[in-house]
C-alpha cells in the first residue's frame, strides 16, 4: 500500500501534488513506519521475516530509499528501521546495485508522467 502510495506521487495534477506529498508523509511516519519499526522490534531478528533476507526486506529498503529522495530525515524517529536500512544496504550485492551510475531506478521525467497517463487513463 505504500509502494503504491509513492508511485502515485509523481503523476498527481500540480494542484494536488503538495497536498498529496503532506498525506503521503503523514501516512509513511505514522501509519507504516511504526508498524514495520513494531515487526522487527517484536520479532527480534535481523529481518522482516524468519532470520534470512526476504523479498519483505528489499522491498522495503526500496520504500525507504524512495522517501528519503524527498524527505532524508524521514526515520529520525525509527532507530530499528534505521539500523534495519544500514544493516540491509551493506550485504555486498545491495551494496553494489546502490552504487552512483548503478541501474537502481532512472529518474522519472516529465516525458514519461505524460506517457504513463496517456496509457492508464
Amino acid at each position: 500500500d505504500l509502494n503504491e502510495l509513492l508511485m502515485m506521487y509523481i503523476i498527481q495534477p500540480a494542484d494536488k501534488k503538495e497536498q498529496y506529498f503532506a498525506n503521503m508523509i503523514d501516512k509513511a511516519e505514522n501509519r507504516y513506519f511504526p508498524v514495520f519499526d513494531k515487526v522487527l522490534k517484536d520479532h527480534g531478528k535481523d529481518f522482516l521475516v524468519g532470520n534470512q533476507l526476504s523479498r519483505a526486506d528489499v522491498q522495503l529498503l526500496e520504500i525507504i530509499l524512495m522517501i528519503e529522495e524527498w524527505k532524508p530525515n524521514v526515520l529520525a524517529k525509527f532507530p530499528l528501521l534505521q539500523s534495519f536500512k544500514a544493516r540491509i544496504s551493506n550485504i555486498p550485492t545491495i551494496k553494489k546495485f546502490l552504487q552512483p551510475g548503478s541501474q537502481r531506478k532512472p529518474r522519472t521525467t516529465e516525458e514519461d508522467v505524460a506517457k504513463a497517463m496517456k496509457i492508464f487513463r
